[in-house]
């Protein structure tokens, strides 16, 4: 009996006990109580802002790449809508993907191998720059009416080799910012503000595009960069513990052969070399964006705004995925985690496949298969950080942003293969099926990887 009520004497009347019981006992109906528990359930749950709270130079890049991710995401629409209006050509819209794609994977390579030969501070201070200045030049394009598709292309062109060559910089500094058990926190956050400006900015790319014209669009996004740039400017130094080195060699140099080095180091290192494999499996296998148009009309009898319904599912999974992310810093199992979270979205993805005529439990499995991969992509990114030398952060951030640029297109094509030689349903399925099998493949060739333990990383 709670100390906080007064105590019945032995002669009381019995009719009192039971009352008297029940307005003492902690029982679990007490506000203040259930509140308290309400609390602590969700601070486990949501994602740790310690990063935030704790590093002042974390705090300014992550909200500078937030703020510039939703002006990039509005660029993209605005890049869009103007080739489409000025060619009426669904190609000529899509070679603005190929545009990008091109330097995308060609610098990000070339750009992890100087950022582990450089000040990556500066680095990222020139990309920053570099990409506020090609969005200048795309509003003052519009606002001069110069009607020019060839010159579009080309502002995107120069916009995916800026963030190439800065991005494998950016993300190499975040181990230096930050200890080592806040970094699954940090990549939580990260992912929290890139899909913030995938869901975000597009939207509100449409309603000032809508509104203003094109222009509009690429003016705020010129304006987002000052973040971006701040950010940059105010932190410290930021120069590799040994310049290009790969471990056992001497210094290196920006390059080709730089870029050998971090390849080389890649293939001898299995936790590492593991993880970029399961990613691949998940994008190759198991991600039929390329069927999104096709799986609209046949699947569910809907229009284009059931594929829009249909793409920005997996990201608002994504994004849930990161707001609750507060139980990841408590695993240490990166290599079971990220094994689970593929497997995850392999078989949501083969569920998907048998969604027909059932608009919403589809995209209930997409969101489910978006999350899957948020927490994925966390561990993948935290063992990288730490478990690689800093001296090939660079280089391997580069190696990862050319699987996650590549990955998705090699999806869309085998997807859309499978889809023209069988059936949508059967692609959808089978690919799931597929990335499952591999990551059973893994889990039985790659034991060493289950047993990986953040507290002791080994690349």
């Amino acid at each position: 009996m709670s100390t906080n009520h007064p105590t019945s004497s032995s002669s009381a009347p019995d009719a009192e006990g039971p009352a008297s019981a029940a307005a003492s006992a902690p029982a679990a109906d007490d506000p203040p109580a259930a509140a308290s528990r309400l609390r602590r359930l969700l601070r486990g749950a949501v994602a740790d802002l310690t990063p935030l709270r704790a590093n002042a130079d974390y705090r300014r890049i992550w909200f500078g790449q937030a703020v510039s991710s939703i002006g990039q995401q509005m660029t993209a629409v605005a890049v869009a809508v103007q080739v489409y209006a000025l060619t009426g050509s669904t190609f000529a819209t899509g070679v603005v993907g190929l545009c990008s794609l091109v330097p995308l994977v060609s610098f990000g390579l070339y750009g992890g191998a100087i950022a582990d030969t450089v000040d990556r501070r500066k680095l990222g201070l020139i990309g920053a720059a570099g990409l506020a200045v090609v969005s200048a030049l795309l509003a003052t394009q519009a606002l001069l009416n110069l009607r020019q598709v060839l010159l579009l292309y080309l502002a995107v062109a120069l916009q995916g080799g800026f963030y190439a060559l800065s991005s494998p910089a950016r993300s190499s500094m975040i181990p230096r910012l930050l200890p080592a058990e806040q970094l699954p926190a940090a990549n939580a956050l990260n992912t929290i503000s890139m899909n913030l400006g995938m869901t975000v900015g597009p939207m509100l790319g449409g309603l000032l595009i809508g509104a203003y014209g094109s222009q509009a669009a690429y003016l705020v996004d010129t304006v987002a960069f000052a973040a971006t740039l701040y950010a940059m400017w105010r932190l410290p130094a930021m120069r590799p513990d040994r310049a290009g080195a790969a471990p056992g060699g001497p210094a290196g140099r920006a390059g080709r052969a730089s870029v050998m080095d971090g390849l080389r180091f890649l293939r001898a290192q299995p936790n590492l070399r593991t993880s970029f494999l399961a990613d691949l499996a998940a994008m190759i296998f198991g991600l039929p964006r390329s069927l999104f148009p096709a799986l609209a009309v046949g699947f569910y009898g809907g229009h284009a705004g059931t594929v829009g319904l249909l793409v920005a599912a997996p990201a608002v999974g994504a994004l849930a995925g990161a707001l609750f992310s507060g139980w990841i810093s408590r695993v240490q199992r990166h290599g079971v985690a990220v094994l689970a979270a593929v497997t995850a979205w392999g078989l949501s993805i083969a569920a998907f496949g048998l969604t027909s005529g059932h608009l919403w439990l589809g995209l209930a499995l997409l969101a489910v298969a978006g999350c899957a991969d948020t927490v994925s992509m966390i561990f993948r990114n935290t063992m990288l950080q730490v478990a690689a030398p800093d001296e090939m952060r660079g280089r391997l951030q580069g190696v990862f942003m050319v699987v996650v640029v590549g990955g998705p297109r090699l999806g869309d094509f085998e997807s859309g293969t499978v889809a023209a030689l069988t059936t949508p349903t059967v692609s959808v399925i089978s690919g799931g099926l597929a990335c499952v099998a591999v990551i059973l493949l893994l889990a039985a060739r790659r034991p060493a990887f289950l047993r990986y333990d953040a507290r002791h990383p080994t690349p």
